[in-house]
């Protein structure tokens, strides 16, 4: 599990460690039942604290995206696909939000911000 630590951010690391697993379930680069590495091996993967790991864990486990298993581990949880898509959906009216709000606050037109996403869209 490729999971990058900044630690030049404003971000907690409890919480990069929580949105990156997050994104690679979403992905499906994580999939249902599958184990994640055990809390120790984490933290000392990452060179970070145990607790921080545990944290991130309880996050992960609190929003539906992981289960523990007492003496087994962790998994990634069964998820309802529709569950999954509302997800996705919710994260990407997130980021249109943020880039309507730049977009207005540069003078960029509506026109042009629908250009720009359907450029984005098409891969150029």
């Amino acid at each position: 599990m490729d999971i990058i630590i900044s630690n030049s951010g404003g971000k907690p690391i409890y919480e990069q460690i929580v949105s990156q697993v997050k994104g690679l379930i979403l992905s499906g680069k994580l999939r249902e039942g599958e184990a994640l590495p055990s809390m120790r091996l984490l933290a000392r993967e990452l060179r970070i604290s145990v607790i921080t790991t545990k944290r991130a864990y309880e996050e992960l486990e609190r929003e539906g995206f992981v289960q523990s298993v007492p003496g087994k581990g962790s998994f990634v949880a069964a998820r309802d696909a529709e569950i999954l898509r509302e997800e996705t959906l919710r994260k990407i009216e997130g980021a249109l939000s943020e880039a309507v709000e730049l977009a207005r606050a540069g003078g960029v037109s509506g026109e042009e911000l629908k250009e720009t996403i359907d450029l984005l869209l098409r891969g150029e």
